[in-house]
């Protein structure tokens, strides 16, 4: 039996035999008409000599369908052209193109998700799935926690476990479909939130009547389980606790009410697996008690809210769904915040509150629910609750913990004893009372200074507490002229302190090579010279174990800050490293040298000591959030008729403000007039310093070994000989004996060595400064 023709082979035929059954139809045509409709067979017959054949495509779950439209485009009685009508088929390629492409996308999709173990019994295309979460396996209680949903194009797909202690969610799309933006919610892309969007604005809520929930009051069984709970029969009653029989089994009823009316009802069974009323508007549990209350306290659960009945609070109501895995990354709009629905829906209850006190649990999920109330209702306006302990070591977890192992009383002081919601930069001084009382104490040592290494400088800073300068979490900026040892001598003062205290430090030093800067460390380090050169003298250089246990110190003691490229570092890429180093390597100390070395690119609209101030802010905080001491180096402005002596503070090139935003201001000077007294004294004047706790202004002199770039104190000859110098081109400049000193900051701007009698030279007290 020959095969059966195909309806677009008889179409054809009919058309094409048309002219030869000009009486009636041919038998070809009446095949056609038993397979088509009537107008279809019709048109043909009338002589239409164009039929287009329709594919309809309408998803994977429904067979494909078949429809013919004929569309005849002679007029009649028009004579038709002979030979067969060629049949187009553009529209049926294009679907079946589309059709093709949908299925490779889910195909794709639905493989991605097996390899994330979501993988059910058969796959719904186009609405939410639930199912069990491959992750938490729906808990003790097996409960289909995960939702999947898989759009019916193919585009992507998306998936959330909805029990708190678990929260897995994820988003897949196909290869060669573009990446959506995911920044509202994470998981579904933006076009996929507008129509839940959508929905939610014109969603119309279930309305049920409590006669229909078939509700009764409770057994003897249930009202045992809540006595052992601490909660009283008259606390049930009040709050309209009732028990549902379905199915053979018996669950716990909370209605939740507005204004007495049933507004949707959740049930517990006593092994704590939940549900509830389907499509039912989400509010507070009690919604009614805090109706133009002033203080209201916001609790997890349901049973919690009876718990705070009972310790005499009525002003409470709970979430109804619980408490998130983690805080969100940011609020979605209101329309969007699905989870937090019931806050939006119960707006005008809270906004007459002055104070919520949010009394959720002591775990993760209950501390992210507390943060996610608070950033929704305004911390401003938020107190939390601290729970106590129920034993030696236990703390109690929530409300009702607190009420069975406490009683009443102890939960009333729990929520009398609320703190204010932390804000974050508000604090109070109770926060830092640890903190105080270290320093009062002195238990750590350090937060009082660290001694520079040197007697003359120490003396400098005797004036409450002795010996003492560096102190952790200080800006000390250093200036100079020119060659005057700058780098030197922090370099000098940083050996120091690694060798009293064992600080570590990050250099930033865009000046020195780095095989020159490893020389002056390993030369002060060793005190001998690192080559047999013209500058070393008759001194032995450093020996070859010397130089190799030199560079183990230096790699534990010193991290580098470098610039691996041509361009110019910014300040917010040095502090940045240096954050690094100090969360990695524990550094206390960061020498950013020199300030002119750094890229300073500013807004037009920003002037350069508006560009310092921010600068140096940003170094300050960098330097007290890590407890860092940082050193910034700043070379003085071409100074004009410089007679010789220590430039001033307020020379440094670019603001002012380099002296105003400092802890400490220091300068070197470096004698360069030889019929002023020995080229090698190096003068460090103490120009700034904002903790009087640590020092107080004036100079101090130091020596200079060439050789092995040390500084020591000087002796008293010297720094007679350099006082005196000091004190005769302070007269040349200013025509005066006596220097003027600033009371603001212990800060004195003008201000060369005083001169200074020999007999308190001679004396073991402290120098006049």
């Amino acid at each position: 039996m020959p095969p059966r023709p195909s309806l677009h082979s008889l179409l054809l035929m009919a058309a094409s035999s048309s002219a030869a059954a000009a009486g009636g139809d041919s038998g070809l045509l009446l095949a056609a008409r038993r397979r088509l409709p009537v107008a279809a067979v019709a048109a043909v017959s009338a002589g239409g000599h164009r039929i287009r054949l329709l594919h309809s495509f309408s998803g994977p779950r429904f067979p494909v369908r078949h429809e013919v439209a004929c569309c005849v485009r002679s007029a009649p009685g028009a004579a038709r052209p002979p030979g067969p009508v060629t049949v187009r088929s553009r529209n049926v390629h294009s679907a079946n193109k589309d059709r093709t492409a949908s299925e490779a996308r889910l195909g794709q999709l639905v493989q991605r998700l097996k390899n994330e173990g979501i993988n059910p019994k058969q796959w719904r295309i186009g609405s939410f799935q639930r199912m069990m979460c491959p992750k938490c396996n729906g808990g003790s209680n097996e409960e289909l926690s995960l939702s999947v949903y898989i759009r019916h194009d193919g585009m992507n797909a998306s998936w959330n476990c909805f029990r708190s202690t678990c929260g897995w969610r994820g988003f897949v799309q196909p290869d060669e479909v573009p990446k959506v933006s995911q920044a509202k919610s994470g998981i579904e892309s933006e076009t996929d939130q507008e129509v839940e969007a959508s929905k939610a604005a014109k969603k119309v809520y279930r309305k049920i009547r409590e006669e229909d929930l078939n509700l009764e009051p409770l057994c003897d069984e249930l009202g045992a389980y809540f006595s052992e709970r601490m909660i009283s029969a008259e606390t049930l009653r009040r709050n309209k606790v009732m028990q549902r029989n379905w199915g053979n089994k018996i669950s716990i009823a909370f209605t939740y009410r507005r204004d007495g009316v049933v507004v949707g009802c959740k049930y517990r069974e006593v092994d704590k697996k939940f549900s509830q009323e389907a499509n039912t508007e989400k509010i507070f549990y009690g919604l009614d008690d805090i109706k133009r209350a002033q203080d209201i306290i916001i609790v997890e659960g349901e049973i919690d809210k009876l718990s705070m009945d009972e310790a005499g609070f009525r002003n409470c109501v709970s979430v109804p769904d619980g408490a998130p895995p983690k805080v969100s990354s940011k609020i979605p709009d209101k329309e969007q915040d699905r989870k937090y629905q019931y806050l939006w829906n119960c707006k005008d209850h809270l906004d007459s509150a002055s104070r919520i006190i949010l009394a959720t649990d002591d775990d993760v999920p209950g501390q992210a629910l507390a943060e996610e109330l608070a950033r929704r209702l305004g911390k401003e306006r938020c107190w939390r609750v601290k729970w106590p302990k129920k034993n030696e070591t236990d703390t109690c977890k929530d409300a009702n913990e607190v009420l069975m192992y406490l009683g009443p009383q102890a939960l009333r002081k729990v929520i009398e004893g609320a703190e204010l919601y932390p804000i974050r930069g508000l604090f109070a001084f109770r926060d830092f009372f640890p903190e105080i009382d270290n320093y009062y104490l002195g238990i750590h040592g350090d937060e009082l200074g660290i001694r520079t290494g040197w007697e003359s400088m120490d003396d400098l800073y005797k004036y409450l507490l002795p010996r003492f300068q560096v102190v952790p979490g200080e800006l000390t900026v250093v200036t100079g002229v020119p060659n005057s040892g700058k780098s030197e001598w922090i370099d000098a003062l940083l050996c120091n302190i690694n060798q009293q205290c064992g600080w570590k430090f990050v250099l930033c030093s865009m000046e020195n090579k780095v095989r020159e800067h490893a020389r002056k460390l390993l030369e002060k380090r060793i005190e001998k010279p690192f080559f047999d050169a013209r500058y070393g003298g008759s001194a032995e250089r450093m020996t070859p174990d010397e130089f190799e246990a030199g560079k183990q110190w230096l790699n534990e003691t010193f991290h580098l800050i470098r610039c691996e490229d041509d361009s110019l570092p910014s300040i917010n890429w040095v502090l940045d490293l240096a954050k690094a180093a100090v969360l990695r390597h524990g550094i206390r100390g960061l020498v950013i040298d020199p300030y002119n070395e750094l890229d300073h690119q500013r807004p037009s609209n920003q002037t350069e000591t508006e560009y310092v101030s921010q600068m140096l802010t940003k170094v300050k905080r960098f330097a007290q959030h890590h407890s860092c001491h940082v050193w910034f180096v700043a070379h003085p402005r071409q100074l004009q008729n410089w007679n010789g002596g220590p430039p001033n503070m307020y020379d440094i090139s670019g603001s002012a403000h380099f002296i105003n935003k400092c802890d400490n201001g220091i300068v070197i000077h470096r004698n360069r007039d030889q019929n002023a007294g020995p080229l090698d004294v190096v003068q460090v004047c103490v120009r700034k310093v904002r903790n009087k706790v640590i020092g107080q202004i004036g100079d101090a002199f130091l020596t200079y070994n060439r050789v092995t770039g040390k500084f020591k104190d000087a002796d008293k000859p010297t720094i007679a000989a350099a006082t005196a110098a000091s004190a005769q081109k302070r007269t040349n400049s200013y025509g005066t004996n006596s220097y003027v000193k600033s009371t603001k900051d212990n800060v004195a701007y003008e201000m060369p060595f005083p001169i200074v009698p020999e007999d308190v030279l001679d004396s073991s007290q402290d120098l006049p400064f």
